[in-house]
């Protein structure tokens, strides 16, 4: 690959099925020539059965419905926690299935970690490359993509895979050790293409199957910053290189938010540099991403949601209120045009049906003690919530 000074992207239900315990009662006739108890005696004695008659009725009733009101507590939560055969502290980054085969996925993470499903996620299992453990690294694996059998995955330190046969057998692709930053996003484009993006603001395609890549833009995102921060941009002079979170949209379009949070950069194909854009609310932005309408969700640290105005792109954002019971939101994802998910620390899940506009508290995650920081919707049917400590939170629909 040409070396060039461009940027890479950085991108319950607790069923507690224990049986009561069952009361007996023996019980002795009164034979006509038996004295009938005194009165205090004879109310004591009342009161005592009527309380096991109570505790009887109770524990009866808890033992006929408890399964059956499990069940419907059950059926209330669209999403259901898959336990991962990993180990504690594993961060989870990212998750994709193959197009020619929905019921085949690859789960990405740190620690060298990949696992794979062939039962639509419901079931993983770890995954050895042999391509990616001929060094003494620990990889961190960033971002996987696919389209049709293709796919493409990669790393930290620098490394791509990729594959032609559905994930059966990955190859190591070269790179350059001339890469700006490190390489934090991946996208399959077309047939042996791809687009990556690393953390510094490059974005490189390649049409080969990755032996040879093409700068998208002319410049790393610090360079526009030097040119641009006579401008008018707030904070740039304090910007340390790298991007905090970076999104793609389906037509080709990215929003990334700086280190610190103070402003956001965008870009379109056929720009030449990153576009750096001042951020309206006064709180630090947490993440930015694409609604299905095309506009921009904003998320700021403290809890707050914004959405921009209209349909494109937009500087003008205005708050949206949420339910978040003061922890932040991290990451919202849509499954449709009209519903969307968020989620965000201690378990947080939130629900809107209508494209964003309010939300709902969903309480699936609320016994998970783990920040979610990323939803996934990989169709309208199949999604998937990503936490840390290996939380994975399946959709149910």
């Amino acid at each position: 690959m040409a070396s060039s000074p461009t940027l890479h992207l950085t991108f319950r239900l607790l069923s507690n099925s224990t049986r009561p315990r069952q009361h007996r009662f023996a019980t002795k006739a009164c034979t006509p020539q038996q004295s009938p108890p005194p009165p205090q005696r004879r109310r004591e004695l009342l009161a005592s059965s009527a309380s096991l008659s109570v505790a009887l009725s109770l524990s009866l009733s808890m033992s006929s419905f408890s399964p059956l009101m499990a069940k419907a507590e059950e059926l209330l939560s669209e999403w259901e926690r898959v336990y991962l055969p990993i180990d504690p502290g594993v961060v989870l980054l990212d998750i994709a299935f193959v197009p020619d085969d929905p019921s085949h996925g690859f789960l990405l993470g740190t620690r060298q970690t990949i696992l794979e499903t062939k039962d639509g996620g419901q079931t993983w299992a770890p995954r050895s490359i042999p391509s990616a453990e001929e060094e003494d690294f620990n990889y961190r694996f960033n971002s996987i993509s696919f389209r049709g059998k293709e796919g493409w995955i990669v790393g930290k330190p620098a490394i791509l895979l990729y594959t032609s046969d559905a994930g059966d057998n990955w190859k190591r692709i070269p790179l350059s050790t001339q890469l700006p930053g490190d390489m934090v996003y991946i996208k399959a484009t077309g047939e042996k293409s791809a687009e990556m993006v690393t953390d510094e603001g490059a974005i490189y395609n390649t049409s080969n199957a990755g032996y040879n890549w093409k700068a998208a833009v002319q410049e790393t995102v610090s360079a526009t910053l030097n040119r641009t921060v006579s401008s008018g941009i707030s904070g740039a002079s304090y910007y340390t290189g790298t991007f905090n979170t970076v999104n793609r949209s389906p037509d080709g379009r990215y929003v990334a938010v700086s280190s610190r949070g103070n402003f956001y950069l965008t870009w379109e194909p056929g720009q030449a540099y990153w576009q750096p854009h001042n951020r309206t609310i006064a709180r630090r932005i947490q993440n930015m991403g694409w609604r299905a309408d095309g506009g921009l969700w904003l998320l700021v640290r403290g809890g707050g949601l914004y959405l921009s105005k209209g349909s494109g792109m937009s500087e003008d954002f205005e708050e949206v209120p949420v339910q978040s019971r003061g922890f932040g939101i991290l990451d919202v994802g849509y499954r449709s045009q009209g519903e969307a998910w968020a989620a965000g620390g201690s378990g947080i899940l939130l629900r809107s049906t209508n494209g964003g506009k309010s939300w709902s508290r969903d309480k699936a995650a609320d016994n998970i003690a783990a920040n979610l920081y990323s939803v996934k919707f990989i169709d309208e049917k199949k999604g998937f919530v990503l936490g840390n400590d290996g939380v994975l939170l399946r959709y149910l629909g």
